[in-house]
């Protein structure tokens, strides 16, 4: 398996960490031979944070290896495909190549998210059909030069973008989850529907709170509906977006998380829904629940650290007592 750190960009605005120690935590991910791979949350006016964008660009600049992308991209549906297309380009250029773009049409109901949705000229229904139709956007001007484009939202002509990513073809994942939990796993990383549009048109794929069954039979559904439309499905990968933490107390590692992730997504979880994502207890706890999941063919995880206590201490044990006996 290989494995990740997201950083708590949330965390910023709530008091739980500090933009230089974001950063700390990404050097301390670069340096680290157990993890390969440095993500960040994103939205725009629902759980407000540091820009995604912004911060994979402050890291790429301090790294030479980690893979970089947001877990995942609640925005992507509602930015400025031509611009994105710009942004992100520029981003895989200065990071040497080490982009995972991953989309979402973004998890949200209510006032908030109907105000987002307003303020940015998107119809919430819409999201989705934004979401794949920026997808086609980024991939035309990615690989094409002066070639008029015509969708549903989106039409233009007499363009070229500058520069290129360096990653030719540049990787677009796609994110789907079971509906948000009041309690508890799901069975399957998302819908039939939405897993086999990953397999269709994306290059990846990224889930969370699923059980290590449920994310087999949805990775299979993946592979299958690519195959299916003739796709090489050999390089296609995955990643869990996931949390942990590791005490020797295993119920004070779950009252910790509890009261990190109660913060950070002001909410007021249930045991059973914080279970759901978070792999937590002695290492040898953390060891076992880390291979179920890789005995049912999950190959990447990117764990939050969420603890209210000192993260690098935390990442520490992590990198030495859990990730080489996994």
């Amino acid at each position: 398996m290989k494995f990740g750190v997201t950083l708590s960009n949330r965390g910023v605005l709530v008091g739980l960490t500090t933009p230089a120690d974001l950063l700390k935590l990404a050097d301390a991910v670069e340096a680290s031979p157990h993890m390969d791979s440095v993500w960040c949350g994103d939205a725009l006016f629902v759980n407000r944070r540091l820009d995604a964008l912004t911060l994979l660009a402050a890291v790429a600049g301090r790294t030479e290896r980690v893979l970089l992308g947001p877990a995942c991209m609640g925005s992507f549906a509602l930015r400025d495909p031509l611009v994105f297309a710009y942004e992100w380009a520029s981003l895989d250029v200065l990071s040497g190549g080490r982009t995972r773009l991953v989309a979402c049409a973004g998890g949200g109901a209510g006032p908030l998210w109907e105000a987002e949705s307003a303020a940015m000229g998107v119809r919430p229904d819409d999201r989705r059909k934004h979401m794949i139709e920026n997808m086609q956007v980024l991939r035309h001007l990615w690989t094409k030069d002066n070639e008029p484009f015509e969708g549903q939202f989106v039409r233009f002509s007499g363009v070229t973008l500058e520069p290129k990513p360096l990653q030719s073809p540049c990787p677009i994942w796609l994110a789907t989850n079971a509906e948000r939990l009041s309690h508890g796993q799901a069975d399957s990383g998302g819908s039939d529907f939405a897993l086999r549009r990953v397999g269709r048109v994306a290059d990846g794929w990224m889930t969370h709170s699923v059980s290590p069954e449920g994310f087999q039979r949805s990775w299979q559904l993946i592979l299958d509906a690519g195959r299916e439309q003739g796709r090489d499905m050999s390089g296609f990968d995955h990643v869990l977006y996931h949390h942990i933490n590791v005490n020797d107390d295993r119920d004070a590692a779950l009252a910790d998380s509890k009261k990190f992730l109660d913060l950070y997504y002001t909410a007021n979880y249930s045991k059973e829904r914080l279970e759901a994502w978070l792999t937590y207890g002695t290492p040898r706890d953390c060891i076992e629940h880390l291979k179920r999941y890789k005995a049912h063919g999950c190959k990447r995880v990117t764990f939050r650290i969420s603890t209210m206590g000192d993260p690098m201490a935390q990442l520490q044990r992590v990198t030495e007592e859990v990730l080489p006996f996994v």
